[in-house]
């Protein structure tokens, strides 16, 4: 669900009145739990870098966060955030990304 949801409140609207084939409503009942809210399936939650400054921040929280590589950055930074990601210990989850080349 996007943050330009809207309840549909007209008279004549298929989802308010819950049609078949139509959209469910958003309600609360389709939350997630608390504690797994926001983390990916091997359990840590990312955290978006930028730069190697990016990756010592999560030093102390390696446990909790793993690094995700921003889209901008270039493949050059992008190799060196990973080498000082893989000393450091910090798990980053998109690192084949733009630094692999298909054959």
């Amino acid at each position: 669900m996007t943050s330009s949801w809207r309840k549909p409140k007209g008279i004549d609207n298929a989802v308010r009145r819950r049609f078949r084939g139509r959209m469910a409503m958003p309600s609360i009942g389709y939350g997630s739990n608390r504690k797994t809210r926001h983390m990916a399936p091997n359990g840590l939650k990312a955290f978006l870098v930028s730069n190697t400054k990016d990756v010592e921040l999560l030093l102390m929280h390696k446990d909790t966060y793993a690094a995700e590589i921003a889209h901008n950055v270039s493949s050059r930074k992008r190799v060196d955030i990973i080498a000082r990601a893989k000393q450091l210990g910090v798990k980053v989850t998109n690192a084949k990304a733009k630094v692999t080349t298909e054959i």
